[in-house]
C-alpha cells in the first residue's frame, strides 16, 4: 500500500476547502505550520476562557471575563466622531456599560433595542470608576444564550487570523475525522484509561476546566500517545528491516580476547564488562546486531568496540572502525594499536589520503583476509573496497548519521553486524526519538585511574593571569589547549578569533611552542599542526572547536576555553574532556566576558558542579530543548505537535516497547489492529514508515 487511503483524503486536502478559510487565512495559516486539515486537529488550544452564566457582574475581578443576561437601557450616542459609544445595560444587581468605537448606529440599535433583554459576555474592565464591558465577544437573545460555549478553548494565532476564524476552521476540519479502528492496544488502553481517538480529540479541543489542559489529562496524553506511538513504529520498522536481513553469528572463542585484558594495567569496569557480553550475545544470534553504545567521555568505549572487533576475528572474519574524519580515524589507529599487538592481530588503516600502490596493496590484503582489522574514514565504502569476509562495522561518533544513513551502511555491510559508538551523553529521551531503531549499551562508569577534571570560572579580566599558569606549566612540560569561539576577526562580534590569540601567544610564549588548528584551514596543515601538538613539538594549540570530538593528547592538562558563555553545555563537556586522560591532575579555565545572562551563568555553573555527561545532557535538554541539542536540522529529529520529548519520556518507552511488541506479532501489519496503525503512519505523515512494511 504505496499511496494515501482514501478516508484521509479530506483531511489531507487544501485549507480553502474548509468553510470559512479563504486564500488569505489559508496563508496566514502557513506562517504557524498549518498546511492542511489535518494540521488543525493536531494544534490544540493552550488555554480556555470561562464563559459560564452568572447573575451579576459585581465581584468579578478586573479584566476577567463574565457573561450575564441584562436589560438594556438608553443609547448615549457620541457628540463628536471618534468617541466612544455608550449602552447602559442592568443585570440581576447592578448597571454597567457595552462601549464601542465606531460603530453604525443602526446596527448597534438593531443589536441591542431599549427594554429587550440579551445575554452578553466579554471583559470587564473598570474606567473612571465606571464598569464597562468594550466591545462584547457575544450578543445574542437569551432563546439563544446556548450559542456561547461555557468554556471556550484559545488556539494558537498568527497575524491576519481571528480567534473565531481559527476555532470555526478547527471546527470543519474535526468534522471531516472519520470512525478509525482502534491501533492502541486495547490492554494498555484500559489499564491507562484512555478515550477513543475520536472521542479524544472532541475532548481536547473542547476543555471544560484548567485540568483538562494538563500533559496528563486522558485524552491529551493518549494523543500524545499517538505521535509517540507512530513514529516509533517507524523506527521499530527501520530495525526489523536491519534484522530481518538476515545476520550470521560470529561466536568469538575468547582466545584473543583473553590476551588483552590479560596486557590490561587495570580490571575493565562493571559497566564495559556488561556492555561487552551484550554486544557478545547479540553478535551470536542469526539476527543483525544494530547497537549504540553510549558513554561519555572517557568511560572506555575504545576497548569494548576493540573486544566487539575481537570476536568478529575469532570467528574466522574482518572487522572495521569509522571515524567521521582522517584525523579521528587517525587517532584510532594510535589507540587501537597497543591492544591489536597484545592480541596478535593485523590493523590497518584506509583514508582518502591512501594512493595509487600503497592503496592497491591495502586493497588485495583487505581483499584475502590479511588486514584483519581496518580503521577508516567513509572512504572505506567506495565501490572498490572488498573484505573478504566482514561481519563487524564500528561507527564513530554516530549523531553525524541518521537513520537513513544506518540502513545504507546496513545494505552495504552484506549482513555484518553494526555498532555506534558515541560520545555525546543523550538523555534518555532523545536516545528513543533518534536512536529508538537500536538497542543501547550504556557506559555510566568511569575506569579507574581517571583523575577528575577540577573546573574554574576565570573573568576575562584576569586573562594575564591565565597566560602566566600557561607560562609555568609549559616549564614543566605540560600542554594545554586554548579553544577560541571564532577564526576572523569579524566586523559584528568582539569575539577573539583565533588568529589574534594566536599571535598573541606567540608574541608572551615563544615562537615554536604555539599551533593553530581551525576548520578553515586545509586538511594536511591542520593535520600538520595536530601531528606536531601530539608529538609535544608545541605546548598550546589554539583551536576553534574542530578538536571538540576525539582528539587524546594524556600530556594535554589544561584547557581553556576563551569566552565559554556563547558554547552550548554539551560543547563545553566534550571539550573538557580532551583534558585527564594522563596521571597529571588537569584544570579546564572557563573565561567569561562579564556581565553573563542568566542562562549563561546557569550552563557555567553546572560545568563547576559537576563532570556527570549524563547529567550535564539532561540539563541541557532542560534549557535549551530537544531541537537545540543535537542540532534539529541534521539530528532527523521528529517534531511532535502535541507530545513533548523533555516530560514524557516515561510514554516514549511504552510506546517503543508497543511498537516492538506489535511487529513481532505482526510483522507485515496485516491484523485488524496493524491495518489501523498503518492507517495512523499515514495520519501521521510517516510516508517513509510505509515504504518499509515487507510485502508477506
Amino acid at each position: 500500500m504505496s499511496t494515501r487511503p482514501p478516508v484521509l483524503y479530506p483531511l489531507f486536502s487544501a485549507l480553502e476547502s474548509l468553510e470559512g478559510v479563504g486564500p488569505k487565512t489559508a496563508k496566514a495559516l502557513v506562517q504557524i505550520g498549518i498546511e492542511k486539515p489535518r494540521d488543525l486537529i493536531f494544534t490544540l488550544p493552550h488555554s480556555v476562557i470561562d464563559r459560564r452564566r452568572r447573575d451579576t457582574v459585581l465581584g468579578a475581578a478586573p479584566n476577567e471575563v463574565v457573561t450575564v443576561e441584562v436589560v438594556v437601557g438608553r443609547h448615549i450616542v457620541p457628540p463628536q466622531k471618534g468617541r466612544p459609544y455608550r449602552v447602559v445595560v442592568e443585570d440581576a444587581k447592578t448597571s454597567f456599560q457595552l462601549v464601542f468605537f465606531h460603530p453604525r448606529e443602526s446596527w448597534l440599535r438593531s443589536q441591542l433595542p431599549i427594554g429587550q433583554r440579551r445575554v452578553v459576555s466579554g471583559k470587564l474592565e473598570v474606567f473612571d470608576g465606571v464598569a464597562q464591558i468594550v466591545h462584547p465577544d457575544h450578543i445574542v437573545p437569551p432563546e439563544k444564550a446556548g450559542e456561547i460555549p461555557e468554556f471556550e478553548p484559545v488556539y494558537p494565532l498568527t497575524a491576519g487570523v481571528s480567534a473565531k476564524a481559527m476555532a470555526k476552521a478547527v471546527q470543519g476540519a474535526l468534522a471531516r475525522v472519520p470512525e478509525f479502528d482502534e491501533w492502541i492496544d486495547q490492554a494498555l488502553r484500559e489499564r491507562e484509561n484512555w478515550p477513543d481517538f475520536s472521542e479524544a480529540l472532541e475532548a481536547a479541543h473542547h476543555p471544560s476546566s484548567q485540568a483538562d489542559f494538563a500533559q496528563e489529562a486522558p485524552a491529551r496524553k493518549r494523543l500524545a500517545y499517538d505521535e509517540f506511538f507512530a513514529h516509533q513504529l517507524t523506527l521499530a520498522l527501520a530495525r526489523s528491516r536491519i534484522r530481518r536481513a538476515k545476520g550470521r553469528p560470529s561466536r568469538g572463542t575468547g582466545q584473543l580476547q583473553a590476551r588483552v585484558l590479560a596486557a590490561l594495567p587495570y580490571e575493565p569496569t562493571r559497566a564495559q564488562t556488561r556492555a561487552i557480553s551484550e554486544i557478545a550475545a547479540d553478535m551470536a544470534a542469526d539476527v543483525r546486531m544494530n547497537r549504540l553504545l553510549q558513554g561519555d567521555v572517557g568511560s572506555g568505549k575504545t576497548l569494548v568496540a576493540f573486544m566487539a572487533l575481537l570476536i568478529a576475528v575469532e570467528s574466522g572474519g574482518q572487522g572495521v572502525m569509522m571515524a567521521p574524519t582522517g584525523i579521528l580515524a587517525q587517532q584510532h589507529l594510535e589507540s587501537l594499536k597497543p591492544l591489536a599487538e597484545a592480541a596478535g592481530v593485523v590493523l590497518d588503516i584506509l583514508t582518502g589520503r591512501d594512493k595509487g600502490r600503497e592503496r592497491a596493496a591495502k586493497l588485495k590484503a583487505l581483499k584475502a583476509g590479511d588486514i584483519q582489522i581496518l580503521v577508516g574514514t567513509h572512504a572505506v565504502f567506495q565501490k572498490d573496497v572488498e573484505f573478504r569476509d566482514l561481519r563487524l562495522a564500528v561507527i564513530d561518533e554516530q549523531h553525524r548519521f541518521g537513520v537513513s544513513q544506518r540502513m545504507e551502511l546496513g545494505a552495504k555491510g552484506k549482513r555484518a553486524d553494526v555498532l555506534v559508538m558515541t560520545a555525546t551523553p543523550i538523555p534518555r529521551s532523545l536516545a528513543l526519538a533518534q536512536y529508538g531503531d537500536m538497542d543501547v549499551s550504556v557506559l555510566d562508569e568511569k575506569p579507574p585511574g581517571r583523575k577528575p577534571v577540577k573546573t574554574a570560572l576565570v573573568s576575562a579580566g584576569r586573562i594575564d593571569e591565565v597566560v602566566d599558569h600557561l607560562r609555568r606549566a609549559i616549564r614543566e612540560g605540560r600542554q594545554a589547549y586554548w579553544v577560541c569561539p571564532l577564526v576572523e576577526e569579524s566586523e559584528v562580534s568582539d569575539l577573539t578569533a583565533a588568529q589574534q590569540r594566536y599571535k598573541h601567544l606567540r608574541a608572551v610564549l615563544g615562537e615554536g611552542r604555539v599551533g593553530l588548528v581551525h576548520g578553515q584551514m586545509p586538511l594536511d596543515e591542520r593535520d600538520a599542526a595536530m601531528a606536531d601538538f601530539v608529538a609535544g613539538k608545541t605546548s598550546v594549540l589554539v583551536a576553534t572547536t574542530v578538536i571538540e570530538v576525539g582528539v587524546d593528547v594524556p600530556n594535554a592538562t589544561i584547557m581553556v576555553i576563551e569566552r565559554a558563555e556563547h558554547f552550548g553545555l554539551s560543547q563545553l563537556h566534550q571539550l573538557r574532556g580532551r583534558v585527564g586522560r594522563g596521571d597529571a591532575a588537569s584544570t579546564c579555565l572557563l573565561l567569561y566576558q562579564p556581565p553573563l545572562t542568566e542562562a549563561a551563568r546557569r550552563r557555567l555553573e553546572i560545568m563547576r558542579e559537576t563532570e556527570d555527561g549524563f547529567r550535564i545532557a539532561e540539563e541541557d535538554l532542560a534549557m535549551r530543548g530537544a531541537g537545540d541539542v543535537i542540532g534539529t536540522a541534521q539530528s532527523g529529529l521528529p517534531r511532535f505537535r502535541i507530545a513533548d520529548l523533555e516530560s514524557q519520556t516515561a510514554l516514549m518507552e511504552m510506546a517503543q516497547a508497543d511498537a516492538r511488541k506489535l511487529l513481532q506479532d505482526d510483522p507485515t501489519l496485516a491484523s485488524p489492529r496493524g491495518s489501523a496503525a498503518r492507517l495512523l503512519l499515514w495520519l501521521m505523515e510517516q510516508d517513509q514508515a510505509i515504504r518499509l512494511i515487507s510485502v508477506g
